[in-house]
This record gives structure tokens, C-alpha cells and sequence, in this order.
């Protein structure tokens, strides 16, 4: 499938007429991408990148996890809480990235705050929907045996939690790309979002091609981290939920 696509790109575009401007071939794409790599600090601006994805998906992910939990643990707090979360969730985020630029400048730290903004909440209702859920007899079990409430936490309610938790993750580690980006695109000196910019300024369609591929790397190893850990972890509580029965 990959070898007939890219042979559709390589000749599909001259068959049908259609000019460099619009759709590059693979052949010049790949000349393009060779010339940003020596001349335009690829993989410097991809460095950039990938450095405010992890940040922004590393935080948002733990603010995310921890307010679920916190709200899972009492529905009173989430009652009060949640139409601020929602009011939040509901803002569109792009409308963020000009203020973050205009408090911060032109630094890394408004794309960490967009790409925290994005990844937060997924992560939060995956954590607090897992929290409510719940089996209460689990609980209730773990209760009778006079299990204080940290000790239901940690050996009932969050590893019963973590695949809902790993499923915020999956779908958090590839909207951190995209806010990332968002504020690349806003307000950005640097990185990949920056670059995509650039190229389109000057209408290069091919540098514009290659930046998109960069990114989508970036996304793809992004969330392929978060499914080996997701593998690692659930195995090691499954093997050990196993040696304890």
C-alpha cells in the first residue's frame, strides 16, 4: 500500500498536469527535504518541537490525571468545578495562543501552555469517567478489611484507573502535537511550526510537504511511547496482580 502511494505521488502530479506549486512530486519533495536539512536547521527546529510536545504533553497530562482523581474523590468539588472545566474546555484553544504570546513573547513557553490547555482535558474526563464508574463493592471490600482511603486508592481505584488513564494518554500524546503547532503558528521564532510558516510565505509547497512529515513523525513516536509504556505497565500489574493471587 505505502509503495503504491508513493508511486501515485511520483507520477500521478505530471500525468494529470498539475503544477510543482500545488503538488511537488515525491522526487522534488524528497531534493527539498535534503536542502532544508543541510540549509534550514531541520532537525534543529524538529528538536524544538518535539522538546515542547513532551513538556506540554508531560504536564497537561499529570494536571489532567490529578484533577480527575481529585474530583473523583468527591462529587461535591466536581459539582462546583466543573462548568469552570467546561467553560474551559469549550473556549477555543487557538484564541489562547495570541494572549500566552503577548504575556510571554515569542519564547517557548506560550506552545507548552496551548499544548497543556489541549492535552488536559481528555485526560481528566478518561481519569474522573474511570473514577465513577467503578466497581463499589471493590471498595466496599477493601473497606471491610479496614483499608485506609490511601491504601484503596493505591491498590484498588488506580490500578483500576489505568486504562482509561493510558486511553487520555494515547489520544493527549497526539494533541500535543497540534497545540504545539498552534502556537508555532501564532506566534513562533522557532521550531517546526515556525518553518511551516516561512515556507508558505514563500510559497514552497514542497518545504510546506516536508515540515508536515517532520511533524507527523513527531506525533507517531509520541504516541507509540505512550502505548510501550501503556504495555509495560499494565503487563507488570497484571503479572503481579497474578503472583499476589
Amino acid at each position: 500500500m505505502l509503495v503504491v502511494f508513493l508511486l501515485a505521488w511520483q507520477f500521478l502530479p505530471g500525468w494529470l498536469g498539475v503544477p510543482d506549486f500545488v503538488l511537488p512530486n515525491l522526487t522534488k519533495t524528497a531534493a527539498e527535504a535534503a536542502r532544508i536539512w543541510a540549509n534550514e536547521r531541520l532537525m534543529w527546529h524538529a528538536g524544538i518541537t518535539a522538546l515542547e510536545v513532551v513538556v506540554g504533553f508531560v504536564l497537561g497530562s499529570l494536571l489532567g490525571a490529578m484533577i480527575g482523581y481529585a474530583l473523583g474523590f468527591s462529587p461535591k468539588v466536581e459539582a462546583v468545578l466543573s462548568p469552570y472545566l467546561l467553560a474551559l474546555q469549550i473556549a477555543p484553544k487557538v484564541a489562547f495562543a495570541p494572549l500566552f504570546v503577548m504575556w510571554l513573547g515569542y519564547t517557548v513557553y506560550p506552545k507548552i501552555l496551548v499544548a497543556i490547555l489541549i492535552v488536559f482535558f481528555p485526560v481528566l474526563i478518561n481519569v474522573l469517567s474511570s473514577m465513577r464508574t467503578m466497581d463499589l463493592d471493590l471498595i466496599n471490600l477493601a473497606r471491610s478489611f479496614s483499608a485506609t482511603r490511601f491504601q484503596i486508592f493505591r491498590k484498588v481505584q488506580y490500578p483500576t484507573t489505568l486504562p482509561a488513564l493510558f486511553s487520555g494518554l494515547r489520544i493527549a500524546s497526539t494533541l500535543a502535537v497540534i497545540g504545539v503547532v498552534v502556537g508555532e503558528l501564532v506566534g513562533g521564532n522557532m521550531g517546526l511550526g515556525y518553518l511551516l510558516v516561512f515556507f508558505e510565505g514563500q510559497g514552497n509547497t514542497a518545504g510546506v510537504f516536508v515540515v508536515i512529515g517532520a511533524l507527523t513523525v513527531i506525533g507517531i513516536f509520541a504516541y507509540y511511547a505512550v502505548v510501550l509504556m501503556e504495555a509495560r505497565v499494565l503487563h507488570y500489574l497484571h503479572t503481579s496482580s497474578n503472583r499476589t493471587a
